[in-house]
């Protein structure tokens, strides 16, 4: 037994892997349950008293330089092994990415019609001044007009607020521009609303504006009808309905023939065959005298919507709600668009 002992010992020390699997193997070979070390242990039990010691020495070191052969290369194959198999070249999964919240990608379509035909981007503050709101914009104070629009003011300044609409942005341009102008200005705006299906405290704008010599009204529906066709579909139809605003004069509402009965008549357009997507109308003069342009030399054609309210229109979307709430299930509908 001893002469097989030494034998073992020589084969542990010219033991060299090349592999993590070849140190394993050896481990089990040497040390796991039905290794040799077992065996050679079962037989220490039936060997003669007086070679017992001799034995027993021998087996002691040829565990002792197993192990320490599988913790000299224990883990040094590791990167390797981990390498195998694996192509680095090889793309990710694109599955996980996310996608545009809807409302961007409506902002971004309504602007990149209206840029095909010459209108650029002015953005402007959300909080803003009375003046910007609503006085430059032909609403003076005790104006019965401001009670169509519930402001978030500031408590300890009436005078400062959260704007209500991104015809803020339009009196700052004409301020700093001379026509002609030619702009949409996207962004939020936010009014003291019971929150529903239909209405919100915070909600996104597009609004228009067109200011030049000679601007007439039918500039004004040869614009929002190329927007509609542009939108919504080629077969589109347009109408507009007699309105107030108190900045432009006159003013209209402008609606679309609906896009899920084909203006046919259902209960999404309560049998109409039209739906309301926005408001419009010719620049009042004292708005453009307001911002410094000659109202005798220019004249010019504004118009806003709701950027939600195209969106539940263009996605079949029934409560504008879904919007805001972030629910996955929801937003990943539009990953594909």
């Amino acid at each position: 037994m001893l002469e097989k002992v030494k034998d073992l010992l020589h084969e542990v020390e010219n033991f060299t892997p090349k592999s993590e699997k070849e140190v394993e193997e050896f481990r089990l070979d040497f040390l796991g349950k039905k290794g040799c070390l077992s065996e050679l242990f079962a037989a220490f039990k039936d060997a003669p008293n007086e070679s017992k010691k001799a034995f027993g020495k021998a087996i002691n070191t040829l565990k002792q330089n197993a192990q320490a052969k599988v913790e000299a290369y224990k883990g040094s194959f590791e990167t390797e092994e981990k390498g195998e198999g694996i192509d680095l070249s090889r793309p990710v999964s694109l599955d996980n990415l996310g996608s545009r919240h809807p409302i961007s990608l409506i902002r971004n379509e309504i602007v990149d019609i209206f840029n095909r035909i010459g209108f650029t981007i002015s953005e402007g503050p959300e909080i803003e001044d009375d003046w910007h709101n609503f006085s430059a914009l032909n609403t003076p104070k005790e104006h019965p007009a401001r009670d169509m629009q519930d402001t978030f003011f500031i408590q300890t300044n009436p005078d400062i607020l959260l704007r209500s609409h991104t015809s803020t942005v339009q009196v700052r341009y004409m301020n700093e521009n001379k026509p002609p102008i030619r702009t949409i200005s996207p962004g939020r705006v936010y009014r003291n609303e019971a929150i529903s299906a239909r209405a919100h405290c915070l909600f996104h704008q597009v609004e228009g504006l067109y200011v030049d010599e000679n601007v007439s009204f039918a500039d004004l529906k040869q614009c929002l009808l190329y927007f509609a066709k542009e939108m919504f579909g080629e077969k589109t139809k347009i109408r507009l309905r007699p309105s107030y605003f108190p900045f432009t004069e006159p003013s209209a509402e402008v609606d679309v023939s609906c896009n899920i009965c084909s203006g046919k008549g259902c209960n999404v357009c309560k049998n109409t065959g039209y739906l309301e997507i926005l408001g419009c109308g010719m620049a009042d003069p004292n708005v453009l005298e307001n911002c410094g342009i000659d109202s005798k030399k220019y004249s010019g054609f504004a118009f806003g919507m709701g950027i939600e309210r195209i969106a539940m229109l263009k996605y079949g979307v029934n409560d504008l709600r879904l919007f805001f709430e972030n629910d996955v299930r929801f937003l990943k509908q539009f990953s594909s668009l």
